[in-house]
């Protein structure tokens, strides 16, 4: 998987005002190695199914979760991070 550009919907930056800096700063480191290295273990990369089929996900805690699209050209859009509910939301 290539990363191109990383960009960031509205509610992607709303959800993670929300959550605590902790959580804030892994998903900053998480995003780092997710540019560096989107095919890295612990980020648990997986596409998800049903509903959510075309969206992929991956880990910033054993709990918490960025859900992004991928554009043609190879860029990321970041549509949602949070608690594993998250997937209900989208």
């Amino acid at each position: 998987m290539r990363v191109g550009c990383i960009l960031y919907h509205p509610d992607f930056i709303n959800d993670l005002k929300k959550l605590d800096i902790f959580i804030r700063d892994r998903a900053i480191k998480s995003e780092k190695l997710f540019h560096v290295n989107p095919l890295h273990p612990s980020l648990r990369l997986h596409a998800l199914k049903g509903r959510l089929k075309g969206l992929w996900s991956i880990s910033v805690t054993l709990k918490v979760r960025i859900i992004f699209s991928r554009m043609e050209n190879g860029d990321i859009v970041f549509l949602s991070i949070g608690h594993h509910n998250i997937y209900q939301s989208l």
